[in-house]
């Protein structure tokens, strides 16, 4: 017997027609690469994706047609997301630290048909337009009379001018939810990029679960800072659930050094901001190093990377913020996991709250999760056994675009399980914590080291500001930990010092044996450390003694 309910889709276009309707005077900022504010609210986005709708209509693009954005965080883009996705088409978010020649791959791997760029990254746009064939539009993020005269791009359009022209009345059109809505690559550090294909059913879920209180708690009473790129994973996910709430939104455009972003934040009162250590770490420099405090910042995500534990401190008990340690993936959509305490925590020391927070969290309704051996043996939920992370759920990805082979594990049910490639453990709470990706685990006299807890002790001391680990050859032990750190401006700490200052916070043959100083440590294209890059820049490398 089947229910008797309404049939209805669940359609990305939904999102933007209840923000018209219910949130239409609430504001929508954004930092322009023009250098200026610009405010608009979440009922002229809305008009205004309608005619990004009727332009693309008038392309005479085909269902399921790929369009590409090469962009920053701003309305111009989140029209994109509503009115490329609305119409059936799929949204492309290309992420531009990519070298050049990945983003031509990627740009025909996808077979994009139009590419929108802000006039940032006209340089690459003007490197690379005549390798990419499918591209059959160019379009510039801006303003008719900023359209530069000799770009070199033949029939380059500015946005402006591309739908000025068009209505701003369209009827969304009613398709299978299980149609294809947008999609991202990965970054291709072990290769070339691949792409997850989300689909609107998928994307719908995850905005659902997104928004609920025990994971982002996002309401119309926020002001959300997205600091997290929209061309990376959909910026988890943040246009459409503040879309779904009927959040202000504040775009920070290209300006993501720490004072631009702290003034953003003090300017447009953002209560909920969300973004990868590296970018808080920025912001957290110029806070401390001009005495200044947060008025309306109440709490942020942070993911992409492990948090440090001073960076949660720093926020937790000098400036008022509680920190929301997530995990995810791209092929997740990417929330898999957020931390916040159950009740039964509220009373505890602030040191056994703080050793809870460290952890990526607790599951999200949809994702469910499992650890196994390397024979497929699923692990106990006991905080202390460690293993190969697997996912499940209804935004998981099932396959790659265009991929050539199945990447999920079959269990005895034949139930398919994404391998993430993390290492973790996972607790009788069900709190996930990442001990390190599969490919960077140290391997020492048969026992394991998480790179992970070496590079969080050693960002711990004042004079360090950022520190990667990786496994050097060992004739005796197989590998043994080396901490690559930069330090502070201005601060000095010696090999001894800080090989000292990890006493009594590990056991003794988890202490690194040696540390290297650098001037600065390769980071990739979503802001995470790039062990690979590392490894290769320090090849000839030799441990003391050896």
């Amino acid at each position: 017997m089947l229910g008797l309910m309404q049939d209805q889709q669940l359609l990305i276009s939904s999102l933007i027609e209840f923000a018209d309707c219910h949130h239409g005077d609430t504001e929508i900022v954004s930092r322009r690469v023009e250098g200026d504010i610009h405010r608009t609210t979440w009922r002229e986005v809305a008009a205004r994706s309608r005619q990004v709708a009727n332009a693309l209509d008038q392309e005479q693009l085909g269902f399921g047609d790929r369009v590409a954005t090469l962009a920053w965080n701003g309305y111009r883009h989140l029209e994109l997301y509503y009115g490329v996705s609305g119409t059936g088409r799929v949204l492309h978010t290309v992420n531009p630290r990519l070298h050049p020649d990945q983003i031509a791959w990627i740009t025909n791997h996808a077979e994009d048909e139009i590419m929108c760029f802000d006039l940032s990254f006209l340089p690459i746009v003007q490197q690379i337009h005549g390798e990419c064939p499918t591209v059959k539009k160019w379009i510039a993020l801006c303003d008719a009379d900023k359209l530069p005269a000799d770009s070199g791009i033949p029939k380059l359009e500015s946005y402006e001018a591309w739908i000025s022209t068009h209505s701003s009345t369209y009827d969304w059109p009613s398709f299978d939810e299980n149609s294809a809505s947008s999609m991202c690559y990965t970054s291709g550090t072990t290769g070339n990029p691949k792409a997850a294909l989300y689909s609107h059913r998928s994307t719908m879920l995850h905005t659902y679960a997104s928004a609920m209180p025990d994971v982002m708690a996002m309401s119309a009473r926020d002001s959300v800072l997205p600091v997290v790129p929209m061309f990376h994973v959909n910026a988890w996910g943040i246009p459409y659930s503040a879309a779904l709430v009927g959040a202000k939104l504040v775009f920070p455009g290209p300006a993501l050094d720490g004072k631009s972003v702290f003034e953003l934040i003090e300017t447009e009162k953002v209560s909920f901001a969300a973004g990868v250590p590296t970018v808080w770490q920025m912001m957290l420099g110029h806070m401390q190093a001009n005495g200044l405090e947060f008025s309306t910042l109440k709490r942020t995500v942070i993911g992409g990377s492990a948090c440090p534990p001073a960076m949660i401190d720093a926020f937790q008990h000098q400036y008022g913020v509680e920190v929301l340690h997530a995990w995810g993936m791209t092929e997740l959509s990417p929330l898999g996991t957020l931390c916040t305490l159950k009740n039964k925590h509220l009373t505890q020391m602030p040191e056994q709250q703080m050793a809870i927070r460290l952890k990526q969290g607790r599951g999200i309704f949809g994702i469910e999760m499992k650890i196994v051996d390397p024979e497929g043996k699923v692990l106990p939920w006991d905080g202390k056994a460690s293993g190969d992370l697997l996912v499940t759920g209804p935004w998981v990805i099932k396959n790659y675009f265009k991929g050539e082979s199945d990447p999920l594990v079959r269990d005895a049910k034949g139930r398919g399980w994404f391998p993430t490639g993390d290492v973790a453990t996972i607790d009788a709470d069900g709190y996930l914590q990442i001990t390190d990706r599969s490919k960077d685990v140290i391997k020492s006299g048969g026992e394991w080291i998480s790179s992970i807890e070496v590079e969080n002790i050693a960002v711990a001391h004042p004079a360090i500001a950022m520190a990667a680990c990786i496994g050097v050859a060992h004739p005796k032990w197989d590998e043994r930990p080396v901490v690559v750190v930069v330090k502070q401006p201005g601060a000095e700490v010696s090999c001894k010092e800080l090989l000292a200052f990890y006493e009594g916070k590990t056991a003794r043959w988890q202490i690194p044996d040696d540390v290297v100083f650098a001037e600065s440590i390769p980071i990739g294209a979503t802001g995470k450390i790039l062990k690979a890059r590392l490894r290769e820049q320090l090849s000839d490398y030799r441990l003391p003694g050896l």
